[in-house]
């Protein structure tokens, strides 16, 4: 993969992009935090706004990913977010910022996320070859996690030197690197599949994927799994950073740095899930990786000075299994889908696994300002550890490695 021009280009321009949005997942909230005084609620809806797209458009982006050439929607998204993040240090700069516009714009951006990221975990397999997933997942993941080390230390700095709206304006530029980067590729694209006689209507493609996803006993326990995982860390990310500022009264360049821990352990999962999966086999390293979720059990711990550290390492150890987990459970299902499903696949995984997130951040918010931070962080992470329980009681937990070929289809009376 690193003599492939072209995944070169795929890899470095999300890496960009991937650096920039670390920066404005630490610059929002603050921004939000500390300079509109936004409540323990009002984070919650900002952080729910962030991932509610997953259920507004995440099932019909799959069809039309899979209708139209999947390059051009990964383009036109990075250009839309561009210009969505743009407004805010635009608005910032007149006076003219508010809750509402970090609603639309977190919204907006995060629309323009799902297409981007269907289209481009249904492009891979087109872009290398699916002998090749693995390494590939694992390279687009470590820089992934990279960007996550580097991200929140960057992002704490930018804020404390030059505000949050300028940092935010920093993840924006980078929108446009990826899009020249991703425009710079040159294999060509299959053309999209057009039945006989046209695309049959949108809500038949969306039933199919659907179906290809909740008929396969392997894919319906690695969504419920990762769907419950989710949901729990979303009542935990939505009081995370208040948590932060207000409880143990971290600077921002210290919660830059805890956050960057999390990416640390999420590079040392991207190097290690290739080689776990080979030892052990893909599917035991997919267990091995949710079961990873104990580590999220010191965040609740935390206290203020050397206490902090508890936050970091927590972040580190889930981070570091849940790439373990990820990488092997996403390259197990661009296996094993055909090429016409996979934006489909993609993005009915994707509206499971994540349209539960900003229910999870909703809920999250009432019962920080309810029951207070603390408690609502130790409900997230013991419910993240429990949703092992799916795998445990599906055929996975006694196999070693994950099926080549697809799962024969259960009867609709199944």
């Amino acid at each position: 993969m690193l003599r492939h021009r072209d995944f070169r280009l795929l890899w470095g321009g999300e890496t960009v992009s991937e650096l920039g949005s670390q920066v404005s997942l630490l610059a929002i909230p603050l921004l939000a935090v500390r300079t509109l005084h936004a409540t323990t609620f009002e984070m919650g809806l900002l952080t729910a706004a962030s991932t509610a797209a997953f259920l507004v458009v995440g099932l019909p982006a799959g069809v039309w990913v899979d209708r139209i050439r999947r390059r051009r929607v990964m383009i036109g998204a990075d250009l839309g977010r561009l210009l969505a993040l743009g407004s805010v240090p635009i608005a910032f700069a007149v006076g003219a910022l508010t809750l509402a516009q970090l609603f639309v714009v977190t919204l907006a951006s995060g629309i323009l996320t799902v297409f981007f990221d269907v289209a481009y975990q249904s492009y891979l397999p087109a872009l290398v070859g699916r002998e090749h997933l693995v390494e590939g997942n694992a390279k687009l993941t470590g820089s992934e996690q990279v960007a996550a080390v580097a991200g929140p230390s960057v992002a704490g700095g930018l804020v404390q030197a030059i505000g949050s709206s300028a940092a935010v304006a920093v993840d924006a530029a980078s929108f446009l690197v990826s899009a020249a980067a991703v425009g710079a590729i040159r294999v060509p694209e299959p053309k999209p599949v057009v039945p006989e006689g046209g695309h049959p209507r949108l809500v038949h493609d969306i039933a199919e994927g659907l179906r290809f996803v909740f008929r396969n006993t392997l894919l319906r326990a690695i969504a419920a799994t990762t769907a419950t995982s989710n949901f729990f860390g979303g009542i935990a990310a939505a009081v995370q950073i208040v948590f932060l500022v207000r409880s143990v009264h971290a600077s921002p360049g210290v919660i830059g740095l805890l956050f960057s821990m999390g990416g640390v352990g999420g590079v040392l999962g991207a190097l290690a899930a290739g080689p776990i999966a080979r030892r052990v086999g893909g599917a035991r390293a997919t267990l091995i990786g949710i079961a990873g979720n104990v580590g999220g059990l010191l965040i609740p711990l935390t206290m203020p000075g050397a206490g902090l550290v508890l936050f970091g390492i927590g972040f580190m150890i889930v981070s570091f299994f849940v790439v373990v987990y990820n990488v092997n459970q996403v390259s197990f299902r661009q296996r094993l889908c055909p090429d016409r499903l996979l934006g489909r696949m993609n993005a009915s995984m994707r509206f499971v696994v994540w349209g539960v997130l900003p229910i999870g951040a909703l809920i999250g918010g009432v019962l920080g300002s309810f029951v207070g931070l603390r408690p609502t962080l130790w409900i997230g992470a013991v419910g993240e550890v429990l949703a092992i329980g799916w795998l445990l009681a599906s055929p996975m937990r006694s196999m070693r490695d994950f099926p080549e070929a697809p799962e024969p289809p259960l009867s609709d009376a199944g």
